[in-house]
């Protein structure tokens, strides 16, 4: 005899949530800002490679040639020389690290501080308990060997399962103005035709040529009476759209660029999304997802998605189609709340959106990780 399931979990919740809170009709405003960026506004990257002492004997040990060495040369340069490598071989309290840290998009000043990352990529068994000496960091994306800030400090290691890597607090310090914004604004004058101009570059998610169209409209709009019927923003590609700084702007760029990213559209167009990570059974729909006629046989378990008249037999059978006849395609909350309704568990749920996407009936880009 067939036992019932009863559905449980996040999956249930999470999808449950957005059937409650999905409107039949969905008008919403999106400002520019929070689906597309400046080209050039990012984020900078900065590395460096540094010793971190007082390890609890879970360090490299003395067979580490590199973090000898290192150890070595910070002792020379503390005026403390080695004068044979042979002296450190019982140094099991020090390793070498690989230093990480991010500079906003917004940028930061000289003397501004920011956490860092370290992570061992030696022999160390764990960096509980160490503090990394004062250590130089670059930054790949300047293009030269600048020193641009020093780190050093205490390590905090949070995740206790992967105790070789660590965060120190506030352990960055600036030597320099770091600012991306330097870098665009002062190549916003396109050399071509001497036209100040910016890009503006969509998300992933937003990237089509719908919503590049949308958003041109809605710039040349917005601009319209100073731009004398000229038409200054157009699209480049389904995420690159071009726009033309008008005249009364163009001593003020930073401030153009504060109104275009204040600009709204309406319901952005997206791409239809599934999302599914199999390790925790959360599943993410987004957009309107259709699924094409289909018949799904499962053990114990049969659907039918969109047909009319279907011959089965089963414990369980559950005939999925629209209120309108002349509509060849279902939703996909609607197979979802099918499943739901037959207790079919988040497992099975999952192995069936797998392989509607497999066969081409699910009219959506699946993701799963």
């Amino acid at each position: 005899m067939f036992q019932r399931y009863r559905f449980t979990g996040y999956l249930g919740l999470l999808l449950a949530c957005c059937w409650l809170g999905m409107p039949s009709v969905v008008s919403a405003q999106v400002r520019l800002e929070s689906i597309c960026t400046v080209h050039g506004h990012k984020e900078i990257r900065l590395t460096g490679m540094g010793l971190v002492v007082g390890l609890n004997g879970t360090g490299d040990g003395g067979d580490a040639g590199p973090t000898i060495r290192a150890l070595a040369a910070a002792m020379r340069a503390m005026h403390a020389p080695v004068l044979d490598p042979r002296e450190l071989k019982d140094a099991n309290n020090v390793a070498i690290v690989l230093i990480e840290a991010t500079i906003p998009k917004t940028g930061l000043h000289q003397g501004q501080r920011l956490d860092c990352y370290v992570s061992s990529y030696l022999g160390a068994k764990s960096l509980k308990g160490g503090r990394l000496l004062i250590s130089p960091l670059q930054s790949a994306d300047l293009r030269n060997d600048l020193l641009v800030g020093t780190c050093s400090g205490a390590l905090v290691v949070e995740d206790a399962s992967v105790p070789t890597m660590a965060r120190i607090p506030g352990g960055a310090v600036l030597e320099a103005d770091l600012f991306r914004s330097s870098e665009y604004l002062s190549r916003i004058v396109n050399v071509s035709t001497g036209e100040p101009r910016i890009r503006l570059l969509l998300n992933e998610s937003h990237s089509s040529f719908i919503t590049a169209r949308m958003i041109t409209e809605q710039i040349n709009e917005a601009f319209e009476f100073e731009s004398f019927d000229q038409q200054h923003a157009s699209p480049i590609s389904p995420s690159i759209i071009d726009v033309k700084i008008p005249k009364t702007w163009q001593n003020t760029p930073v401030e153009f660029i504060a109104e275009v990213m204040d600009l709204k559209v309406n319901s952005p167009h997206s791409l239809s999304r599934v999302q599914v990570n199999s390790k925790t059974g959360v599943v993410i729909i987004s957009g309107d997802v259709e699924v094409s006629p289909v018949l799904i046989n499962h053990p114990n378990l049969q659907i039918s998605v969109g047909a009319n008249n279907v011959n089965y037999d089963g414990a369980r059978f559950n005939a999925l189609s629209d209120e309108q006849s002349t509509r060849t395609t279902s939703r996909l909350d609607q197979l979802v709340q099918a499943l739901n309704e037959l207790g079919v568990p988040r497992e099975a749920m999952i192995e069936v959106l797998r392989e509607l996407a497999r066969s081409g009936k699910l009219h959506a880009i699946y993701e799963e990780i």
